[in-house]
């Protein structure tokens, strides 16, 4: 009996010691790959060297890389065309689905002998990169997207606002459809992209996901990270941005600016009409703004869940930093059987649904305005200072309202 009673004591500290030690241990990383609907994570187990999985915002296809070693000669080659679906995650959380991706490129090398694939996202081949010859006249930019989503069986997904956006004339010639949406894309200040079998094109910085949900905004510390790289451009670079067209019936060059001063930024388009010149004068300007600040910030413990064109705030690193809201560009997955890390290039935000005010740096204005993001509600809030008849918007959009004031009232100090 006092032997049973020792064993099943021993039993249970085994259990609470095994308990204990996998409570503390640190998380794992772990992978699951796919190949053509089998999975093979077991059997390349004990050969991944690496995997690199860039994530990147807009048209330009997602790119997967994978890097295995066949020492002893036994790794097949994977076909071009073979279909790689792949997860990403850790011990403690799971794994998270990054998509499909299709192998176009295979090396082998040595010695010692490795195996690279490279796959790009599944949803960017095909008919998306053939050249076409055709016109719209006297539509919509939501009629576009739709009539280009129907021809390679996806579904539209485009903002309201840009939906309703008229078009006069819009030529592709000699064009893929591919670079139709990216030349709309700036045209318009939007992102362009196909995720999930749905064509997306939403105003940038809208964080939307594929069926239109709200993208949650991620909150980051200094413990988060183990590298940053901090860069602000001189503001007077450029002052505004200035497009061309032709007026109706008329062989005149004619010119249309967003921002103001004398270091226009010239773009090489010629537009149709003052309308479609405006809209890209005022997209170039607000790329243009939304660079004055950008960020590079690499993660310690990857995040697989993190995709392009979320919103950011960041703290304990400097006061300049944590004051204004990031917005999410590319993105790097680095994985190995030892560590996980993701590496993030960000930029300023600007405020949604505001063309930046016409008003470039030392312009009279009789006013300021601000806008922050409420911590609690996450909507969009503004503080003024002065007259608002014509106000100054500053640029960024503000993490918290306290960063909002000190900036309102540094600008108004100055007038």
């Amino acid at each position: 009996m006092i032997d049973q009673a020792i064993s099943q004591a021993k039993g249970l500290l085994g259990q609470a010691a095994s308990a204990y030690r996998e409570a503390t241990a640190y998380p794992r990383p772990l992978c699951r790959l796919l190949v053509n609907g089998n999975d093979i994570t077991a059997a390349i187990e004990q050969r991944l060297v690496s995997i690199e999985l860039t994530d990147n915002r807009g048209m330009e296809a997602d790119q997967l890389d994978i890097q295995l070693s066949d020492h002893d000669g036994l790794l097949a080659i994977p076909p071009r065309g073979a279909v790689l679906r792949l997860w990403l995650g850790w011990s403690d959380t799971g794994l998270v689905d990054k998509g499909s991706y299709t192998v176009d490129e295979t090396e082998h090398s040595g010695a010692p002998d490795v195996l690279n694939i490279r796959a790009r996202s599944a949803d960017l081949r095909g008919n998306l990169k053939t050249k076409r010859e055709r016109s719209w006249h006297a539509t919509t930019l939501g009629a576009v997207v739709a009539s280009i989503a129907a021809a390679h069986g996806l579904s539209p997904v485009i903002s309201a606002a840009l939906s309703v956006v008229e078009l006069l004339h819009l030529d592709q010639a000699n064009e893929s459809d591919a670079n139709l949406l990216s030349r709309l894309g700036l045209q318009f200040d939007a992102i362009s992209n196909i995720k999930a079998g749905r064509l997306l094109f939403m105003p940038t910085g809208n964080s939307t996901t594929a069926s239109g949900a709200a993208l949650p905004h991620v909150t980051l510390t200094r413990q988060d990270g183990d590298q940053h790289r901090f860069l602000q451009a001189d503001r007077d670079s450029y002052t505004g941005a200035k497009a061309y067209y032709y007026d109706v019936n008329s062989a005149d060059k004619k010119e249309a600016i967003a921002g103001g001063g004398d270091n226009l930024k010239e773009l090489r388009h010629t537009y149709s009409d003052r309308s479609s010149a405006l809209r890209a004068a005022r997209a170039e300007w607000q790329r243009v703004q939304r660079g004055n600040a950008s960020l590079s910030y690499s993660l310690a413990k990857g995040r697989p869940e993190l995709t392009p064109d979320q919103t950011y705030s960041l703290t304990g690193i400097k006061a300049e930093i944590a004051a204004i809201v990031w917005l999410g560009g590319n993105l790097r997955h680095s994985f190995t059987p030892d560590s996980f890390t993701t590496s993030l290039e960000l930029e300023s935000k600007l405020p949604d649904g505001e063309a930046l005010a016409d008003l470039a740096e030392g312009a009279a204005y009789t006013g300021v305005v601000a806008t922050y993001r409420d911590e609690q509600s996450g909507e969009q809030k503004q503080l003024t200072a002065g007259d608002q008849a014509t106000p100054k918007r500053l640029t960024h959009l503000y993490a918290t309202k306290a960063s909002a004031q000190h900036a309102v009232d540094r600008e108004w100090q100055k007038s």
